[in-house]
């Protein structure tokens, strides 16, 4: 990465305010990005409760004009594997012809009372590429309620790459601005490539 972007340098101070590992990620990010500019990049760091254990992980989302590349850093506690606590840190780059959904599901209280502008209280993006589905079966029937052979399976499949919530409670306002702010650049990123 250039460090003479406004928009790389605003990347490695937001990881950087993360406070989670941010040698070891801001290396993976640039290392998957090279030398493309930076158009968009949204730090999501989250910190999940598991039985006795508090996890914490990092999701960096940066979009280049070429690109979409998503950062995942998780940490572990030490195990059979390792003696030591360790963090495993994984980027995939994904040409942005190949982006086949941007979902974004907004969640706004008092919707009566909803004025454009005001800031959902969560929005949850979710991403497809189709590296990874999901599939949903479930048994078929028909209208007979007295029925008794077997029709198979009726279900769904759906993209499911990457899926982000973010609350303004958790994550705060400008996290939840920011989410907003990279969905539409990518929604515009994927809508120019499909033209």
């Amino acid at each position: 990465m250039a460090k003479t972007s406004t928009t790389t340098q605003g990347l490695r101070a937001a990881i950087e305010r993360s406070g989670y590992y941010p040698a070891l990620v801001a290396e993976a990010v640039e290392a998957a990005v090279g030398g493309e500019p930076i158009g968009s990049y949204l730090v999501h760091q989250e910190t999940t409760f598991d039985s006795n254990e508090v996890r914490r992980h990092v999701t960096v989302l940066v979009l280049t004009g070429t690109r979409f590349i998503v950062s995942h850093t998780d940490e572990q506690a030490a195990d059979t594997t390792s003696p030591t606590p360790y963090a495993t840190t994984s980027t995939e780059s994904v040409k942005l012809g190949r982006i086949s959904s941007v979902v974004l599901s907004r969640v706004v209280a008092n919707p009566e009372k909803y004025v454009p502008g005001t800031l959902p209280r969560e929005v949850v993006l979710t991403i497809g590429w189709g590296a990874v589905a999901r599939i949903d079966l479930e048994p078929a029937a028909c209208g007979d309620p007295n029925c008794e052979a077997d029709h198979g399976y009726t279900g769904s499949s759906t993209a499911d790459d990457l899926s982000l919530r973010v609350s303004e409670t958790g994550d705060g306002p400008d996290t939840v601005r920011q989410t907003l702010a990279f969905a539409q650049s990518l929604s515009e990123a994927t809508a120019a490539t499909a033209r």
